[in-house]
């Protein structure tokens, strides 16, 4: 293949991957009121568009045509390229996930991946971690206290849950002996080689602490509406706060897309084309994640680290070890 041909082919996946993610954000909400609201027996939004359809392009066009309003207090630097910090790294990730499995088009064969990295899973660790940075320098820089307070939280709530994390992987890693994110789902080529049944416990302890780590239900400690009245995006407003949004929706979906790969086959799957696969399980995960927020309540903030330190921590540890006598002793 020519630079002229790969430099094209990368431009075109790289602009496909964002307006797809970007498009999977704005329905992520649509998908988020509608079940919730089902959940709660309401009806959700129904006016704009079919079944309300088009809710996303209308709340996309409020939030451009609100006024971006900016406190006295803030230090103004930090303050605009907080979400920026928060949105950019939730992006990234997607750069080595594998969609689907090779394709020819035009007599070239074409990865369905932007970057093939032989430490897929150490890039996506290292740059969705990056994120709370962009909480953090919010919650500094807003001038208020609860900004600050919800700021803080997302800090100790990442330092708390990030180690169990990185942890509950490691029993697949040991097994798999690659960190390509392409080598293992072609590990997972048939339904009971996915590593949901071989590391159950490091599946549970993967979902539970990419719960904390978006700050989704139920660990949304650092938002908390009926206590720090939205945390550390109360003093956004405009594009900048729907810019924090579209972060946590993009890190939701990147979270989906890791789980989808790591644990549950990738794209692997009968009939249906593979990308269809991969978007399924994106989806079905997609609809957990809502599932959860609205059905368990907040964790006190005392329950939520003693959780993370006393039960996660030791499990995840527990785990490795156990994995590493049965498969490599």
């Amino acid at each position: 293949m020519s630079m002229t041909a790969f430099v094209l082919i990368t431009a075109v996946k790289v602009t496909v991957v964002i307006l797809a993610v970007l498009t999977g954000c704005a329905y992520a909400t649509w998908l988020e009121r509608k079940f919730v609201a089902r959940l709660q027996h309401r009806i959700g939004p129904n006016m704009a568009g079919p079944f309300g359809l088009l809710q996303p392009i209308a709340d996309a066009v409020k939030l451009a045509f609100k006024e971006d309003f900016v406190p006295d207090k803030v230090e103004y630097l930090t303050y605009a390229l907080a979400p920026l910090v928060a949105f950019i790294p939730a992006l990234l990730s997607f750069a080595v996930v594998p969609f689907g499995n090779n394709v020819t088009i035009a007599g070239y064969e074409i990865d369905m991946v932007i970057s093939d990295l032989n430490i897929g899973i150490l890039f996506i660790f290292a740059v969705t971690s990056l994120g709370v940075y962009g909480i953090v320098l919010a919650g500094w820089s807003s001038g208020s206290k609860y900004s600050l307070l919800g700021g803080i939280r997302a800090s100790a709530q990442m330092v708390s849950y990030e180690i169990a994390y990185g942890l509950s992987i490691i029993g697949v890693l040991i097994i798999a002996q690659t960190l390509s994110l392409k080598e293992l789902v072609e590990q997972q080529a048939s339904f009971f080689d996915w590593y949901v049944f071989r590391q159950p416990v490091g599946f549970v302890i993967f979902v539970i602490c990419a719960f904390a780590e978006t700050n989704r239900n139920p660990f949304d400690l650092p938002e908390a509406e009926s206590e720090l009245v939205g945390g550390y995006n109360t003093e956004y407003s405009s594009l900048r706060f729907a810019m924090f949004f579209i972060g946590e929706y993009a890190n939701m979906i990147a979270i989906a897309t890791v789980v989808t790969t790591i644990f549950l086959g990738g794209w692997q799957g009968p009939i249906l084309p593979p990308v269809v696969w991969f978007c399924i399980k994106v989806f079905l995960f997609m609809s957990f994640y809502v599932w959860v927020r609205g059905t368990l309540p907040r964790f006190r903030y005392d329950q939520l680290m003693n959780f993370g330190w006393k039960v996660l921590f030791p499990l995840a540890l527990l785990n490795m070890l156990v994995t590493a006598l049965i498969y490599r002793i």
